[in-house]
């Protein structure tokens, strides 16, 4: 009896094991080339037989966040926090707005905004984004993130995150990589929802900095948001924050922009395997679709590029069976 018994545990843990063996790690994609090319480069290199494994330690991905891991149109989502934070600040105080800028944007006059640049998106970040603690400013940006909508999908913005990208965070982790968000989008906005969304700690997170300052009045510690830009993480600059805050090349590296060009030519020049991945924004009837002349997440230079580079490029409307957690 008990060598029956013992003769089944056998049998039922080795079912298992080629169970979790044979389990899809990536269901949400579309069987094909990037699927398959995605795991024959996790299996290679972390396989401890292949010339190209790369120790546990050193298996860094670092990953964008508007457009790659969430969506980004009509504009970035923190704009949208930034615009609507201006409008209650407009109604409670109409003497905040001090430029045309800023009385275009509290009225919703988005062509004078756009036709102003970065200078005036600046602008606008500067007044609703300093002047408080980093607490105070991440408060504002959860109730946000609570009771806002996207006004196509109706959907809240912290749900339009990309179900195979979280399969994809979720895989490497398993396979004993560390997973890093390096966004041009602000620290303290994305540290508010990362560990929730995407299961990133707030330390994983690397992103634009402004100006703060340290003070202790009244014996009160704490950390101020001021106005400017203290570092832009975007372009050349992903390179930089990532050396600066992790100290090692990734192995893998994930964007959907031009902005993102960069962060995937540092890592994809570095020494053994190495493998950069660009979202291609394709399909207009589940999300949107867009590239070369988008006000948000442009991406031209890397779609002519890609293929010479050895980049994957990921074709949102073939690669992926669904697009939002829970839905289509």
């Amino acid at each position: 009896m008990h060598r029956t018994l013992a003769t089944l545990s056998v049998i039922f843990a080795l079912a298992l094991a080629a169970t979790a063996a044979s389990a899809d790690p990536l269901p949400s994609w579309r069987q094909g080339e990037t699927k398959t090319r995605i795991i024959e480069f996790v299996d290679s290199v972390t396989d401890p037989a292949s010339e190209h494994f790369v120790p546990q330690a050193a298996r860094i991905a670092t990953f964008d966040n508007d457009g790659t891991l969430w969506a980004e149109q009509p504009v970035y989502f923190q704009f949208l926090f930034a615009i609507d934070k201006l409008k209650k600040m407009a109604a409670d105080d109409p003497a905040v707005l001090t430029s045309d800028i800023l009385r275009a944007a509290a009225g919703g006059d988005m062509e004078t905004v756009a036709a102003a640049g970065e200078a005036g998106i600046l602008e606008i970040v500067a007044t609703t984004h300093s002047g408080m603690t980093v607490e105070e400013f991440q408060a504002e940006v959860r109730e946000w993130l609570e009771q806002a909508r996207h006004p196509k999908t109706g959907m809240a913005y912290d749900d339009m995150i990309y179900q195979p990208m979280l399969e994809l965070l979720s895989y490497l982790r398993d396979e004993g990589f560390r997973t890093y968000i390096a966004s041009g989008g602000g620290l303290h906005f994305i540290r508010v929802f990362s560990e929730d969304a995407y299961n990133i700690p707030p330390e994983q997170v690397i992103g634009s900095t402004g100006n703060a300052t340290y003070t202790a009045e009244d014996g009160a510690p704490r950390i101020m948001k001021d106005p400017g830009l203290f570092f832009l993480d975007d372009k050349e600059g992903k390179p930089l924050a990532i050396e600066t805050r992790i100290g090692r090349r990734p192995v893998i590296a994930v964007g959907n922009s031009d902005g993102d060009f960069q962060m995937l030519e540092w890592t994809t020049a570095g020494d053994g395997a190495r493998l950069g991945i660009l979202l291609h924004h394709t399909d207009a009837e589940r999300e949107f679709a867009y590239d070369r002349d988008s006000h948000a997440g442009k991406l031209a230079r890397g779609l002519d590029e890609a293929g010479d580079r050895g980049w994957m490029l990921i074709d949102m409307a073939k690669d992926w069976d669904k697009i939002w957690p829970g839905g289509n």
